[in-house]
């Protein structure tokens, strides 16, 4: 069997967990929360990172920066995860989709401008595949127009778009370690803030309203209720299981482009013969081949083609059903302009096998069964 994914893994998360426990201090920002907060700072040269129970709680953290008003709106792809629309929802926002590029699955940044209105606050653009979107091009219209932009790169860690890694771009990025992601602590993400100036308010949402980042520094001598907060922090746990992979993360980020070139190089004689199209990735992207997947003629031909790799012992999966279809999609949002290509691209795409650690003998099977179903 070749599973879709497995748990990345590099041998001394059991190691570093033990050494939090040891340390007495398992519950948030201790020792390896700061490690891993410095690491992503130096390693993707951000002004502060912040590591957050998840991905979904990084983008709460993001859109309750923004500091939204009722009746604010904020634009995003309907071809996305549920938390980047739950984000804005939860910050007050109406949400606001758009037509995404057929080509690399991202928000067509052609299609931005034409749904700002006056009420129109927020940018957020999702990183499909580790692949950046056109970020030069929206943070023109962000300029222009006075709007934040979010980044929800959870799928872009160690990507970059001209030499600037993903998260680092817009006013805030947003990043997960959840258990499908190149790097894992479970649950787990972190928020990276681009202006300083929001550096103090996010240290204080994300501890529960209060002022305790500045009492753990020593800054003050007690810490009390500030403004509103919740509890971002991720256990020590989760942290110390991250802080091992990220000890090695051009490993992993190394083994998975192995797999990726492998694939792209083995399905181009596919592609030629008009069978399927590939992945796309812009000349000014460096991406992190956080999945790789192919795309059948229509529906029908995609869920034959599921189906046969799972009789052949392989398993793989479609991705998202588009948002502003979706039943909270349509009490939220509205979608702006024509659906072109989000719910035609999205109806055709097919996620393959990829992970740390996999076996050459794991890469050719899935190549062969594949090739096998089109012959």
């Amino acid at each position: 069997m070749v599973p879709f994914n497995k748990i990345p893994y590099t041998g001394d998360e059991i190691k570093y967990i033990k050494e939090a426990i040891d340390q007495r201090h398992i519950c948030g920002d201790g020792v390896f929360t700061r490690k891993c907060n410095q690491w992503m700072e130096e390693r993707f040269h951000a002004q502060k990172v912040l590591l957050t129970t998840s991905g979904s709680t990084a983008l709460d953290m993001a859109l309750l920066l923004c500091d939204l008003k009722p009746g604010d709106e904020v634009i995003l792809p309907s071809y996305t995860f549920s938390s980047t629309a739950n984000a804005a929802i939860l910050a007050g926002a109406k949400l606001v989709f758009v037509d995404i590029r057929p080509d690399t699955m991202n928000i067509d940044e052609t299609k931005i401008e034409e749904a700002i209105t006056d009420k129109t606050r927020v940018i957020i653009v999702m990183h499909y595949a580790g692949v950046s979107c056109e970020m030069d091009t929206i943070m023109d219209i962000a300029k222009k127009y006075n709007l934040f932009v979010v980044e929800d790169a959870a799928q872009g860690v160690m990507s970059k778009y001209r030499d600037q890694a993903l998260g680092t771009i817009g006013d805030f990025g947003c990043y997960s370690f959840h258990e499908t992601k190149n790097y894992s602590m479970g649950e787990g993400g972190a928020i990276v803030i681009n202006n300083a100036k929001y550096n103090e308010r996010a240290e204080i949402l994300r501890e529960k309203g209060t002022d305790r980042s500045k009492f753990l520094r020593g800054q003050i001598d007690k810490y009390t209720w500030i403004d509103f907060g919740d509890s971002y922090l991720p256990s020590e746990l989760n942290a110390a299981y991250l802080w091992a992979q990220l000890q090695k993360a051009d490993e992993i980020n190394n083994d998975r482009l192995l797999t990726w070139n492998t694939y792209h190089k083995a399905f181009q004689d596919l592609k030629n013969a008009g069978h399927i199209d590939l992945p796309f990735v812009p000349e000014n992207c460096t991406h992190n081949a956080h999945m790789y997947y192919i795309k059948a003629k229509d529906l029908e031909e995609r869920t034959a083609v599921i189906q046969y790799l799972r009789e052949h012992d392989i398993s793989s999966v479609f991705h998202y059903v588009p948002l502003h279809s979706a039943p909270a999609g349509l009490k939220f949002g509205r979608f702006s302009g024509e659906d072109k290509y989000t719910t035609k691209e999205s109806e055709r795409l097919i996620r393959l096998p990829i992970f740390f650690g996999m076996k050459d003998e794991e890469r050719y099977k899935v190549i062969e069964t594949v090739e096998s179903f089109y012959k």
